[in-house]
């Protein structure tokens, strides 16, 4: 199919917007990255120590990778077969400043592609997914399931939300989300911005002994490197206020405050047990799949 080429001119919002459009993306997605990470392996890249172990004594020998033997002399056991299936959580920060926009696509159109495209690989793996988004108005949710169904009511609820307001400081439905009990993934897609640190205490909240979490910082282009020009007015998105900037002056200072926010977010999930990723719009999507499956690979 030509559309395996690449999924770049699939990024449209009418797209991105109806499950067979995100449904057809995810595929397109996680067939490359599975496609590229065959033709390492074959270049001998070092890819397959993320799919492969080293064979231990008492494995089971039908699980033995003979191609794998065959090219490099060695004994490895195929790590997705001996994969436990877990539980894997998506939660999105659905609130107003997901909506930043650049080159047509807000975060949150950037997020359903990326979460849509782990969900496709996390059931491919036979793993159940669930989903979750809230903001101060509303919490949408999917429990989780492996159901061969559910990847569709998956995009279903994915597609339906949308962002508005501001992440809720106190919220019994974001504390009913994780269970500190079983064995799960939960992978929060999110710009982090908060007016003091509800939503990272609320992300820090969520590790325990038993699970693994990652957070996904999302941010713009623009917002990375402030590359805009002349003067310019700049409206919070949750609050609506407005101020004006000479953008040669402020970029300076900007970058500064961005690089220490950054820093002490990083620090403080660092010191929290939570692993933290950070994604670029237009940055390549198979960064964030990578990020995932090396995570998910540990875990099993």
């Amino acid at each position: 199919m030509a559309a395996t080429k690449d999924y770049i001119d699939l990024l449209q919002p009418d797209i991105i917007g109806t499950i067979r459009g995100l449904s057809l993306i995810s595929k397109v997605v996680v067939d490359k990255y599975l496609s590229g990470l065959n033709v390492s392996r074959r270049k001998g890249s070092g890819m397959e120590f993320s799919q492969y172990r080293g064979y231990e004594p008492g494995d089971d020998l039908r699980l033995l990778d003979w191609k794998m033997l065959a090219r490099s002399g060695k004994y490895f056991i195929k790590q997705s077969e001996v994969d436990t299936h877990t539980t894997i959580k998506f939660i999105i920060d659905a609130s107003a400043s997901m909506m930043h926009t650049e080159a047509a696509l807000s975060k949150l159109s950037y997020v359903q592609v990326l979460v849509a495209s782990l969900a496709y690989l996390a059931k491919s793996q036979g793993d159940a997914i669930g989903l979750y988004a809230m903001n101060e108005s509303k919490t949408f949710h999917l429990s989780p399931s492996s159901q061969s169904q559910q990847f569709n009511r998956f995009l279903q609820q994915l597609i339906s939300v949308n962002a508005e307001g501001k992440w809720p400081v106190r919220s019994a439905a974001a504390s009913a989300i994780h269970s500190r009990k079983e064995r799960e993934m939960i992978v929060v897609f999110t710009d982090l911005y908060e007016t003091k640190d509800e939503l990272s205490s609320y992300i820090a909240s969520l590790k325990t002994p038993r699970n693994e979490v990652i957070v996904i910082h999302v941010l713009g282009e623009q917002e990375f490197k402030f590359n805009y020009k002349g003067t310019l007015v700049f409206e919070d998105l949750e609050s609506g206020e407005q101020v004006k900037v000479a953008s040669g002056k402020a970029k300076e200072l900007y970058l500064q405050a961005l690089d220490e926010k950054v820093k002490k977010h990083q620090q403080h999930f660092l010191t929290q047990a939570v692993s933290y990723e950070q994604f670029m719009m237009g940055q390549p999507i198979e960064n964030v799949l990578s990020a995932y499956l090396k995570r998910r690979l540990k875990f099993a």
